[in-house]
């Protein structure tokens, strides 16, 4: 899935990725940090949306879900206005280049399960754990 993101980004943007820093990298990388290791719960970092408008209106309504909560692809459908486009969300959804910075992660099935997590489901429970700590999680991993 990397690959197929990595390309549509470069495609869409007309460029190609260069390996060096920045500091908006470096702030990244800072933001990221402190959000597994101190507690960071909103990030703060400009990102650049590529993808078709409804996959941005699908990541713009992620990035509106507080850090410790979670929804459904249902409830987010219906947050965006259109409770049978379900599938559509959740493609979008994966096709997410940036998770964490988008929580894609907080996106349970309706019955609680924890369901589509390109970085594995072991690591989405991890992250949600995270958010939530001390907090019982009774997800269960399909």
């Amino acid at each position: 899935m990397r690959s197929a993101i990595d390309i549509r980004i470069q495609t869409a943007l007309n460029a190609e990725y260069v390996k060096q820093s920045s500091p908006v990298l470096q702030e990244t990388i800072r933001q990221l940090d402190a959000y597994f290791h101190e507690g960071l719960i909103e990030f703060d970092i400009p990102v650049q949306l590529v993808g078709t408008s409804f996959q941005q209106k699908v990541w713009s309504a992620l990035m509106q879900i507080p850090y410790g909560e979670m929804e459904s692809y249902l409830g987010l459908s219906k947050t965006l206005g259109n409770e049978k486009a379900v599938r559509a969300v959740a493609t979008a959804n994966g096709a997410n280049a940036i998770a964490i910075i988008i929580p894609c992660h907080r996106i349970i099935g309706s019955d609680g399960s924890l369901v589509g997590y390109a970085g594995g489901l072991p690591a989405k429970k991890k992250l949600l754990a995270l958010e939530n700590p001390g907090k019982e999680m009774q997800l269960t991993l399909l």
